[in-house]
């Protein structure tokens, strides 16, 4: 069995910071070494301690290794629309969204974007991801079988719309039920593959399509459920006057069995009391997507309220009403969506969100998004002195804390000095770099 050792400064999170001084909630080594075997971790520590012995060493110092990126909410058949000039959710998605989503039909279409959606992915340092694919089942075939070839952990299905859409892009409740399930059938736990049942929002499905995904859930309880919730005033409202029988937005999916600890809610922004109680109870993921609330206006995420609630949170790109691929200027921006909110988010919290806190709103903590053995050796290296601008602040720097906070504030794929899929290098053999 061949090995490899990589050598660097070895950062990994244990559990959720309490504060920028809690120092126990992450594994911090200044010269250490994590050695990989088939795809997995096998052993972390001082490099000193390191068994050398038949081992392959690759030196990343003085770089940061964590790690790979986890992000849990973006639409990979958006990827060719980012920068769409807008007003608002519901006059993006019908004059960009809804257009660029029925190529998808075409032959050969999903194929050319998904290999530039996962470069783009690897670029950046994110190794795992969940997406919404289009409405048309070659889209999601498209997305499985690339991440199958390059061995990533990825989570996504196809959507379900069967109203409010261009023809071009609506099922039907029954043929919405009938492609998921064989889509779940095709790549469920095929390779690192997971499927994620996906009415798209209320706003375009009917209460059948509604009663089928309540069905494909019940018969595939080990699936995940995304979908989105209170992006948008007018969203809302819109969808509350074709439920007018829910209690509120929230209720829509309560009322459809759609909510568990499986279910990822793109959005929350606009949650009452009564919603936000409900996601606390049920154990469903608010999802924290900073960069699409800014452009098209949609709100402030309050993350204080949804966690002292109880309610389990996590971060994400949400391309492509999300600005940009990069989870470092997704952090970014979530920072100052939090600053705006009076509530100050510290380096530490960011960090251990876009890693081990996603892949535990996941279920996946024993799997991903940590550096431990047993947990697969996908991994990012992160250079904090990867521009002038970040060499000349970094000249400052003094601390751990004080390093990420530059690397979230200033760093992109610039930063981003080498990835691992499974121990295998993903970055340096792109094409291009």
């Amino acid at each position: 069995m061949s090995r490899t050792i990589l050598r660097g400064r070895v950062l990994s999170f244990t559990r959720a910071p309490q504060a920028i001084d809690d120092h126990e909630s992450y594994l911090y080594l200044e010269d250490g070494a994590v050695g990989i075997a088939d795809g997995i971790v096998v052993w972390v520590g001082d490099f000193a301690e390191a068994d050398l012995a038949g081992a392959m060493v690759i030196d990343h110092r003085p770089n940061l290794i964590l790690p790979g990126f986890i992000d849990l909410h973006l639409h990979y058949v958006q990827s060719n629309m980012m920068a769409a000039y807008a007003g608002s959710l519901l006059e993006w998605l019908n004059t960009y969204t809804f257009i660029e989503e029925q190529k998808f039909a075409q032959q050969g279409h999903a194929d050319a974007v998904a290999v530039d959606f996962y470069d783009a992915l690897i670029r950046h340092g994110t190794t795992s991801a969940v997406a919404y694919c289009s409405s048309h089942p070659r889209s999601v075939d498209a997305f499985f079988a690339e991440a199958q070839r390059r061995n990533m952990l990825m989570v996504g299905g196809k959507v379900m719309m069967d109203r409010n859409a261009p023809e071009g892009l609506c099922d039907t409740a029954q043929s919405g039920y009938d492609d998921t399930k064989a889509l779940i059938a095709r790549w469920h736990g095929r390779g690192r593959g997971l499927y994620a049942i996906s009415p798209r929002f209320a706003i375009t499905s009917t209460p059948e399509q509604m009663e089928a995904a309540r069905a494909l859930v019940a018969e595939h309880p080990d699936a995940y459920v995304q979908t989105h919730l209170s992006e948008n005033d007018a969203e809302i409202s819109y969808s509350m006057a074709l439920y007018p029988d829910s209690p509120d937005y929230t209720g829509i999916y309560e009322d459809y069995g759609l909510l568990g600890r499986k279910t990822l809610l793109g959005h929350c922004i606009h949650l009452n009391h009564r919603e936000t109680a409900v996601l606390a109870e049920t154990g469903a993921v608010a999802v924290f997507c900073p960069t699409s609330n800014l452009f098209l206006g949609s709100g402030l995420f309050d993350r204080e309220r949804l966690m002292k609630a109880g309610v389990r949170v996590g971060v994400a790109t949400d391309i492509g009403g999300g600005t940009s691929v990069s989870m470092l200027r997704t952090l970014d921006e979530g920072y100052k969506v939090l600053q705006l909110r009076g509530q100050r988010l510290n380096p530490l919290a960011s960090f251990d969100m876009a890693t081990r806190g996603n892949a535990e709103a996941l279920g996946l903590d024993d799997t991903i998004g940590s550096i431990a053995p047993g947990r697969a050796a996908d991994l990012v290296v992160l250079d904090a002195r990867a521009t002038p601008l970040m060499r000349m602040r970094m000249g400052n720097v003094e601390t751990l804390v004080e390093e990420l906070f530059v690397l979230q504030t200033l760093g992109d794929d610039r930063a981003v000095a080498e990835v691992y899929v499974a121990g295998a290098r993903a970055k340096s053999t792109l094409g291009g770099l």
